[in-house]
């Protein structure tokens, strides 16, 4: 570190200090939360504690703390505390906060996204069997998590080839006056139009539930009897009916299948530590089938061991996630105990963490420590040929380091209609699709003009950096900026930076060649004439992936836009219709045109619109007289 670095840090630290003296004089005795904020009121990091006075009265030792955590006390300006009635509470608080805080000296579990079960809805007398994401609030039993849509996707269509369970809404189902396609490839009984009573699919039912609640033996069992059984009878057609829906069975198995003695409800989280990186691995069993897997790249200090890392992981993995019975660790916890006592009061039962030493569950461990390393090696690689290719970027545009964060900028619209922008980022680690942003045109002038709506999306965007960021601590400023475009967008570009006052940025403009050629891109760069890279030049092949992203996401928006537009109905801008009176109307005329074309009489017929709503929607498209 630099002299003047020095300076500033052993003056943050004094300041920092004694912030936190001061503090610790009112601070209780007992359990509870702490957030220590930064100037600007971002929280820098979370913790809890047995003793919150204890906890920290420890960051005013500085003789005792390791060099990060000293930088984040010479950051600390000012101290938030929460009392909690147990250190169990205080853990509990301390998981949510960080996930939604995301302090920067925390370890960070960033992608968390919700995982997909399979639902047998309740409610109704044909239950429908359906992929779901997201709270367990709709009535019915739900067997996951799956690790994946996909393997979601695969078990429900194997379910309905084997128990013949409708996949529809209760909408459409209400509305069937004949069988759909499904019905005919032998995906669904077609209970919608009787061909199955209500007691036949609730058989259906009973043996699905049976079978995803790991009595598939039995269930198995019973089709092959009914197999045999019409064979004896010469019904060749029921028995190959009753041969396919097995085959549909023993399809799911062979993919989820998994033999290990005492593995009934568990998750399994494995660490593997390398070059300051952390890959976890999360196996989910439920109902002794292995039900997939996915891994993890916490964000974290590279100072810290696998214990800690993977036990603020499993702390935040599951504030927002059903506890399994047992979970299988591949490390012994910080604090396991506590972790596990906080778990099962979440999960309002015993919740079991282990860590196998042998025999089966060992060799689980071993498995997945083997798929943890696999991933961290590719990883890893991947980063370094990242490295490269963006080092050979900052060389091109003259930069004096590798930049960490490239954005790139594309514009997509029709005629000028449904205009968006977009924004993709990209580091050494790869696309940073959570950074991903999208721009609405707002300026109708700017529709259709590709110099005004650049000049809006980036507008846009650097003013919010700077209002949110003006010192660029946070990381979320750029190191360069990709144009799509020539120079006229490129010169867009340079005089939003200049009317910002932001002079430090890499900017290029990258267009492809003659003819729209792919391989033959000129990179526009300031005062500068156009550079033709080489066709085999691999940054070349670079700029062209991020390019080809920027643009794959400024399609996609927009496609997503304009689907959005086509959905909205012209009763939306009539004046006193709400959700109610909307369904009312189109319920009646069957479409918004009818609704359009009706006369004031029809209006007023239609339940739920009294004669004064009739005359505004009258009036709305047939203008007042």
């Amino acid at each position: 570190m630099s002299g003047p670095s020095v300076e500033r840090l052993e003056g943050g630290l004094a300041e920092g200090v004694e912030i936190l003296s001061r503090a610790v004089k009112t601070l209780p005795p007992g359990p509870g939360v702490y957030r220590m904020l930064n100037a600007r009121g971002d929280a820098l990091y979370v913790g809890k504690a047995r003793s919150l006075k204890r906890r920290v009265t420890a960051y005013t030792q500085l003789s005792k703390l390791p060099r990060r955590l000293q930088r984040m006390v010479a950051e600390t300006v000012a101290l938030e505390v929460t009392a909690t009635h147990t250190e169990v509470e205080a853990l509990l608080l301390e998981s949510n906060l960080i996930k939604r805080l995301m302090p920067r000296y925390n370890v960070l579990l960033r992608d968390d996204k919700s995982f997909p079960y399979i639902l047998i809805a309740g409610a109704h007398d044909y239950p429908q069997i359906v992929k779901h994401r997201g709270s367990h609030d709709r009535e019915g039993r739900y067997f996951g998590p799956f690790a994946s849509a996909g393997a979601v996707n695969r078990t429900v269509t194997a379910l309905e080839k084997a128990f013949l369970l409708r996949s529809c809404s209760d909408a459409v189902f209400s509305q069937r006056t004949r069988p759909c396609l499904l019905y005919q490839i032998k995906r669904c009984s077609a209970p919608c139009v009787g061909r199955v009573d209500q007691a036949g699919y609730a058989s259906l039912v009973d043996d699905a539930l049976d079978f995803l609640s790991g009595k598939s033996s039995s269930v198995q069992q019973d089709l092959a009897a009914q197999m045999q059984a019409a064979a004896a009878r010469l019904d060749y057609e029921a028995a190959a009916r009753y041969r396919d829906r097995i085959r549909a069975l023993a399809h799911i198995q062979s993919h989820q299948d998994i033999n290990v003695e005492g593995v009934e409800d568990a998750d399994v989280i494995v660490a593997h530590q390398q070059a300051g990186q952390t890959c976890i691995q999360v196996f989910f069993f439920r109902a002794g089938r292995n039900y997939g897997n996915r891994a993890y790249f916490p964000s974290h200090d590279k100072q810290l061991g696998s214990d800690e890392v993977l036990a603020a992981f499993v702390a935040q993995f599951y504030d927002n996630k059903p506890v399994p019975r047992q979970v299988l660790l591949s490390h012994p916890l910080t604090e396991q105990g506590l972790i596990a006592e906080a778990l099962s009061q979440k999960a309002e039962r015993k919740v079991e963490l282990a860590v196998p030493q042998r025999g089966a569950k060992r060799k689980l461990i071993d498995q997945a420590l083997y798929n943890a390393r696999e991933e961290l090696a590719r990883r890893l690689a991947e980063s370094s040929a990242q490295r490269r290719l963006l080092a050979g970027l900052g060389e091109l545009l003259g930069s004096d380091s590798s930049p960490e964060r490239v954005e790139v900028y594309d514009n997509s619209h029709i005629g000028g209609s449904d205009a968006y922008g977009a924004m993709i980022v990209a580091g050494p680690e790869g696309f940073r699709k959570t950074a991903y942003r999208k721009f609405a045109i707002k300026q109708q002038a700017a529709a259709g003009d590709d110099y005004a709506m650049m000049r809006e999306v980036l507008t846009r965007r650097f003013s919010r950096a700077l209002k949110e960021d003006p010192d660029r601590s946070q990381g979320q400023w750029p190191d360069v900026v990709l144009i799509d475009g020539g120079r006229g967008q490129l010169n867009v570009a340079l005089e939003v930076f200049a009317d910002l006052g932001i002079e430090d940025l890499a900017v290029a403009g990258v267009a492809k060649g003659p003819d729209r050629d792919a391989g033959r891109e000129r990179i526009f760069l300031p005062e500068r004439p156009p550079i033709l890279l080489q066709p085999r030049d691999p940054v070349l092949y670079f700029i062209q992936r991020l390019r080809d992203e920027a643009h794959r996401f400024a399609i996609g928006t927009h496609r997503v836009g304009r689907s959005k537009a086509r959905l909205t109905s012209a009763l939306d801008g009539v004046p006193g219709i709400g959700a109610k009176r909307k369904k009312a109307l189109l319920l009646h005329f069957g479409s918004a045109r009818a609704v359009q074309r009706a006369g004031l009489t029809d209006l007023e017929a239609v339940e739920g619109i009294s004669k004064a709503v009739a005359k505004k929607v009258y009036d709305h498209f047939h203008g007042a007289p």
